[in-house]
């Protein structure tokens, strides 16, 4: 019988395959929104000078300021110090990973800056004296403040998402029946807090045995559980 062997090249181009579609699929839903968000305030800043008939850069500036911010979130979510809060409540990861995004944004745009510099002038050095004389700082952080709000809203959708469980927020906002989420939300809730009392106030092993008055509550509430999830669909 003979043996097929793995060919390592190909096996090497399967890992590396799998590696790139996963940071695109990681970077994609950022670069999406911030597309969208950035090309609204250009527009939303071009109704406003049109009357004076001034026109700032539209589509291709806000995607390639999209693709830097994209870029930005990719490498900062490597950062393992960006979980420090996910055990916190809700709002102090917000914050802090609004503000580990945006701080990255704002590195990344500088390097994006010292680096057309030394294009156009041919030097890698008088960057600092470049930013103080003749850099557009109010351009800037006019675009760094937008890039906070921005996050702000990411960030918070995301940390939600997380909450309720992947793909469950988009279920809620776009393929619920509102009339039957707003009948099965206070169920749930309840139940979810019954849950976590129960696992607080009683010992796991008679939590699991089977018969215990508490294993029959449990059973009870994950059954009602399944029950309000099939009915909100």
């Amino acid at each position: 019988m003979t043996v097929a062997r793995e060919n390592p090249s190909a096996s090497r181009g399967a890992r590396a395959w799998a590696w790139f579609a996963e940071e695109v699929r990681h970077v994609l839903p950022p670069t999406i929104f911030f597309i969208v968000g950035f090309n609204v305030v250009a527009f939303s800043i071009n109704l406003v000078l049109a009357q004076y008939f001034i026109h700032i850069a539209g589509f291709v500036v806000a995607t390639v300021a999209a693709l830097v911010v994209g870029k930005a979130v990719l490498v900062a979510d490597k950062m393992p110090f960006l979980r420090r809060f996910d055990t916190a409540p809700m709002i102090r990861p917000i914050l802090f990973k609004t503000f580990v995004y945006w701080a990255f944004v704002f590195i990344a745009r500088l390097i994006e800056a010292w680096v057309h510099y030394a294009m156009d002038t041919g030097r890698l050095f008088g960057f600092a004296a470049f930013t103080a004389q003749e850099f557009s700082w109010h351009k800037f952080l006019f675009i760094q403040l937008w890039v906070l709000v921005l996050f702000l809203i990411y960030t918070t959708a995301s940390e939600l998402n997380a909450a309720f469980g992947d793909g469950e927020l988009f279920r809620v906002l776009f393929t619920r029946r509102s009339s039957a989420l707003k009948l099965n939300r206070r169920q749930r809730i309840r139940a979810l807090v019954r849950i976590g009392r129960l696992a607080e106030t009683t010992p796991a092993a008679e939590l699991w045995r089977p018969g215990s008055g508490a294993n029959r509550e449990l059973a009870a509430l994950v059954s009602a559980l399944g029950r309000t999830e099939t009915a909100s669909r």
